[in-house]
């Protein structure tokens, strides 16, 4: 008997195959989002991208958890699951924010974040999430994630507010032109991908001190603006490779603000391994 596991966000898909046993094997596919990929997309990369990774001859579970995947889109995914996965019994889609939240917290109260192309938050008393900021998205919302990060870093380099020298390097890095640019954001699909793709760069450049001040207040946004919600705990923890690649600096601001974080992990992936092991097949640790 075998339980897949997904973790997805808009760029990648995070995916585990574990045994009753507790061992697994990882695999990764493009990212999934039911609000902007149709069905046919969504299983064209189930079959073509994940199918040819695994045997699932002993499935009998799957438990989706994705970006995008909100209660009206759920019944969707888990159409296409159960079409690519006709001999698992068990279908489960859940949005990211309660993988995340399962994987950080486990069944302990805290509040759980992710941040990544996108960033959201909740209050978690151990079993559900009892309050979400809205994280409104990349153009309304969405503060400390990549995309954020990397439309904040765009508007710095071509309104002055950082280095020439360093748009230009961008523009080297990046092989594209202001032309470009502007194309990827408002004409193509995906803009928020794009805009998260700048983080690379930004990382590789921090001994700059402008950019780790970008950084910090994109961070600072983040718990201003969504974490001053929650009250109860300052326990918090961080999936998502922003979070991730950023520490440091995410660890300072949150320090600054008065939070304790108690993890921060690129991926979820394998604390929601060790969860449903423990919930599907009894093991604990």
């Amino acid at each position: 008997m075998e339980i897949l596991i997904a973790d997805s966000g808009s760029t990648k898909t995070d995916w585990a195959l574990v045994s009753h046993d507790g061992t697994y094997r990882l695999a990764h596919t493009q990212g999934i989002n039911p609000i902007h990929q149709s069905r046919e997309e969504i299983e064209h990369i189930l079959r073509d991208e994940l199918c040819p990774q695994f045997s699932f001859e002993q499935l009998s579970g799957v438990y989706f958890y994705g970006s995008g995947c909100a209660p009206t889109q759920q019944p969707l995914v888990c159409e296409v699951l159960a079409t690519v996965f006709p001999e698992a019994s068990t279908i489960k889609a859940y949005g990211d924010l309660l993988g995340a939240a399962r994987a950080v917290c486990n069944n302990h109260e805290g509040i759980a974040c992710i941040l990544g192309t996108g960033a959201n938050s909740c209050l978690y008393d151990g079993t559900t999430i009892v309050k979400n900021t809205p994280p409104l998205g990349y153009i309304l919302g969405d503060e400390g994630s990549g995309a954020v990060l990397g439309r904040n870093f765009l508007n710095a380099i071509f309104k002055g507010f950082l280095s020439e020298s360093l748009r230009d390097e961008y523009l080297v890095w990046s092989n594209l032109t202001y032309g470009d640019i502007i194309q990827k954001v408002y004409r193509q699909p995906m803009g928020n991908r794009f805009l998260a793709s700048i983080a690379p760069f930004i990382a590789e450049h921090l001994d700059d001190a402008q950019l780790q001040q970008l950084v910090a207040n994109n961070f600072r946004d983040f718990f201003d603006r969504n974490l001053v919600q929650y009250s109860g705990t300052q326990k918090v923890g961080f999936v998502g490779s922003i979070a991730y690649h950023f520490a440091n600096i995410l660890r300072s601001v949150a320090k600054e603000k008065g939070y304790e974080i108690t993890v921060i992990e690129r991926s979820p992936i394998l604390r929601l391994v060790r969860y449903h092991s423990r919930i599907d097949f009894g093991i604990s640790e």
